[in-house]
């Protein structure tokens, strides 16, 4: 039997939620001179802070579906944005850089519980037929979020100071609990067995080194090498994880599910289309600035247009499914995604700004057509037991899946650099983005390969008439 439908106010009370988490893992990248010049070191060292929220995130992320399953998924919500808040008031005091890095490592704590359980809660709450309409509003936040944080950290810094961009968490989480106690339903805990120890230790080591790695090599607060080391360690953890996962029967994170090809798809082409997603936020920032003179906040002005795609989104996206279907709405969207990725680097100082904005707008539309569909796939043909699972590895992927956006992206500037010899150029931007776009292309692959009619109970989609006459019957 089906759930009855949250209405529109629950998954909007878990969007605001999402969208304060991930505001602020953006925001503050605008305003890391003034943090650093008021807490006495450097903007350089300062991006440790940025690293320890992404290694907060990677290290209890596998953890969460155990957690909702234990103790009731909407008690973990209100527990995890209040975790949220705390370390966000505790940010906004910090008076050093290792108090700084210690709150941003709380603030994390908080932000890795609130997105898979935010989706937990809306899977099993919600009808599979409306549950693409539900997921719009959860994929928003996560679109908007970092295209519109520099502008609003610039803002709050230079007519404010740096303090209010996480005081500002504080009446937004204390609402936030309040009415998710009131609006979201009671979802019982199903016990969630014993944790699994020694693979929540593996699985911890292994995404948070990876992301760490990552982020060091894309980032260079340590030296490169520090950031390849590490990484490779995450490799390795990873390799002993899925050893471990292989034989216990019930792993932190169980990796049986990807024998559904369907789950399988949805993860591997979301995964490669975030790498994407997680270069653009940082190339072109980068490119308006460097290449063509920007101020931050015109450039902050014009990234936001890819904003007003993704809303725009939110009203189209369950026509899209239903029209086409998982399968042809993904490839396409996959595809066309890449492709305006890849006009990024046909822009000029010269290119009217109109130009500019239209390009980003159907970006931002398709970015969100993408993750919309392939946020609903990840549940379309899963059993509610395996929800909390398929919740923890879709954010966990997604994690690695930004970072790595980063990195490429990093790592191809830094190549082209040292390649022809000069400092950052437009040149560069655009091998840069070219390079990105051909990646995110690969995010059509497994989708190929999809029956057309997989998911056809949450798309809408009518299924694809077979004949059910054998060509050649067999002879009786």
């Amino acid at each position: 039997m089906e759930p009855a439908p949250l209405g529109r106010t629950a998954p909007l009370v878990l969007a605001v939620a999402l969208f304060m988490e991930q505001m602020d893992s953006t925001v503050i990248a605008t305003s890391l001179p003034a943090i650093a010049s008021d807490i006495g070191t450097s903007p350089v060292a300062l991006k440790l802070a940025l690293t320890a929220y992404l290694v907060s995130l990677a290290i209890f992320i596998p953890v969460s579906g155990w957690m909702a399953e234990r103790f009731g998924a909407k008690r973990v919500f209100r527990i995890a944005i209040g975790v949220f808040v705390v370390g966000s008031v505790a940010c906004a005091f910090a008076g050093s850089l290792g108090a700084f890095v210690v709150a941003r490592f709380v603030q994390g704590m908080g932000g890795a519980m609130m997105t898979p359980v935010a989706r937990l809660v809306l899977v099993r709450a919600t009808p599979k037929s409306e549950l693409v309409q539900a997921m719009a509003w959860l994929t928003i936040p996560g679109l908007i979020g970092p295209l519109i944080g520099p502008p609003v950290g610039g803002f709050i810094t230079t007519f404010f100071t740096w303090h209010w961009i996480f005081l500002i968490n504080l009446p937004i989480g204390l609402a936030g609990i309040y009415l998710a106690g009131r609006v979201l339903p009671d979802i019982e805990p199903s016990g969630g067995g014993s944790l699994d120890r020694k693979g929540f230790v593996l699985s911890a080591l292994a995404a948070s080194g990876i992301v760490f790695g990552l982020s060091v090599v894309s980032l260079p607060a340590l030296p490169p090498v520090v950031g390849l080391a590490t990484a490779l360690f995450g490799l390795v953890c990873g390799w002993l994880y899925v050893r471990h996962a292989r034989r216990t029967p019930l792993p932190i994170l169980d990796l049986r599910l990807f024998s559904n090809p369907v789950f399988r798809a949805a993860i591997l082409g979301g995964s490669l289309f975030r790498i994407g997603a997680g270069a653009v936020p940082f190339l072109l920032p980068l490119f308006f600035q460097l290449g063509f003179g920007m101020t931050p906040f015109q450039s902050g002005m014009l990234t936001f247009a890819s904003a007003g795609g993704a809303i725009l989104l939110k009203f189209m996206a369950s026509a899209a499914l239903r029209a086409g279907g998982f399968r042809n709405v993904l490839i396409a969207g996959g595809l066309a995604g890449a492709a305006f990725i890849a006009i990024n680097a046909s822009f000029t100082a010269g290119t009217p700004w109109p130009v500019i904005v239209a390009v980003l707008f159907a970006s931002g539309f398709l970015r969100s057509l993408f993750f919309t569909s392939v946020n609903a796939l990840v549940f379309a043909e899963i059993s509610e037991a395996q929800a909390a699972q398929a919740t923890a590895l879709a954010a966990a992927t997604q994690q690695i899946s930004i970072a790595l956006g980063v990195a490429v992206a990093g790592g191809a500037l830094e190549a082209i650099s040292l390649i022809t010899g000069e400092a950052l150029t437009t040149h560069a931007f655009v091998w840069a983005f070219l390079i990105v776009a051909a990646l995110t292309s690969l995010a059509a692959l497994p989708f190929v390969w999809l029956d057309p009619d997989a998911g056809s109970s949450v798309s809408g989609k009518a299924p694809v008439a077979r004949s059910t006459t054998p060509i050649n019957p067999p002879q009786e």
